[in-house]
């Protein structure tokens, strides 16, 4: 696009970064508004949003007009993210809530991971106007979807619009949701530092080419996918407080080891990141579970707030990773081992919270 469109590189990524910008935001108003006119007007209306705005992106005459476009796309987009969490909630009560938490998070985690991939692919058969095309073509099945999508709130918020924006205040000012908040949303920055570096580790530091980098990534995509697995596997037999405790010493344990031997290359570097990605992934579930039980009539505004400060802490790892001097593979594995010792501080604490002792629907 730089090359297409004659213009500077930074102008060319500030259409990703606006992306990312207005996505985190716009969630925050599809939340609430989620609670108030109900999950299934909020998707098709957004969701259309995506799907015009794609198609509008892949016919843009200039960068400007696509970076105005992008801001479109990212908030017909966050209408998606902000409600699919809802909707679980909606739907599911104890065990059963987690277990779907934990499959709809799968797809979460995968979705970026292998996004890069298979926009390379579809790079080699056709123009960056034809990824936008495909972005068109996904956001006009998912309008397709929300159009048959049965509505699952069953009482809706009453006032206007200013009344379900004020909802966020409200579940901000709950000590027991923003402190889980705080814990579980600094996981991001380990996480997405990584798939930023990613590329500059494999292929840069560690000489790879980007066949062999693909390969790599995909094995950490699968740690991923095998986390909410895992935790679905596991939670059955051992009690949440202590499934979550161990995620967070397995990610400090696994970055101080490649912090020590991760330089020594890929195949020493990929299965010591492996747990920390297994284990971030596996502590998500429960940690929306308990976030989201916090938040019992505004679960759109939840939603919002955790997918929102979750974008914004894994941009700051993105960010961090990219501007700390030296290694790439220390700087991820420091950052895994600073965030999993934080998050076990943090979590060791706010875990003898009574409000989380007794959480409603547990037998459910």
């Amino acid at each position: 696009m730089t090359g297409y469109f004659g213009v500077a590189e930074w102008l060319t990524n500030l259409t990703l970064l606006v992306f990312f910008v207005c996505f985190a935001l716009s969630t925050l108003v599809w939340g609430p508004l989620s609670d108030r006119l109900g999950r299934r007007p909020v998707m098709l209306v957004g969701l259309s949003l995506y799907a015009v705005a794609s198609l509008a992106c892949a016919v843009s005459g200039d960068v400007y007009a696509l970076i105005v476009f992008r801001a479109l796309q990212a908030i017909g987009g966050g209408a998606g993210a902000a409600t699919g969490t809802a909707i679980v909630k909606d739907v599911f009560r104890g065990r059963r809530r987690e277990t779907a938490l934990a499959v709809v998070q799968s797809l979460f985690f995968i979705a970026p991971a292998a996004a890069p991939a298979i926009g390379s692919v579809l790079l080699t058969v056709t123009s960056w106007r034809g990824v936008f095309v495909t972005q068109a073509l996904i956001g006009a099945i998912t309008v397709a979807g929300a159009f048959v999508f049965a509505e699952t709130i069953e009482v809706r918020q009453t006032g206007g619009l200013r009344h379900a924006l004020s909802r966020l205040v409200s579940v901000a000012r709950n000590p027991a949701f923003t402190s889980l908040l705080a814990v579980f949303s600094i996981t991001s920055i380990a996480s997405l530092s990584f798939v930023g570096a990613s590329s500059y580790i494999y292929q840069n530091e560690f000489g790879l080419s980007s066949g062999q980098f693909a390969l790599f990534f995909a094995f950490n995509a699968a740690g991923l996918l095998a986390g909410p697995v895992l935790y679905v596997l596991v939670g059955e037999r051992f009690a949440r407080a202590a499934v979550i405790t161990l995620c967070f010493a397995v990610m400090a344990v696994s970055g101080a080891g490649i912090v020590a031997f991760g330089p020594a290359g890929p195949l020493v570097f990929a299965p010591l990141l492996l747990p920390a990605t297994i284990a971030t992934s596996c502590s998500r579930p429960p940690g929306s579970y308990l976030m989201l039980s916090q938040a019992e009539s505004d679960a759109g505004s939840a939603s919002a707030l955790m997918g929102a400060t979750g974008m914004i802490m894994g941009s700051i790892g993105v960010a961090l990773v990219s501007v700390v001097p030296g290694s790439m593979v220390r700087t991820v594995g420091l950052l895994n081992l600073v965030v999993g010792a934080i998050c076990l501080a943090g979590w060791l604490a706010v875990s003898r919270l009574p409000v989380l002792r007794e959480q409603p629907g547990e037998t459910e």
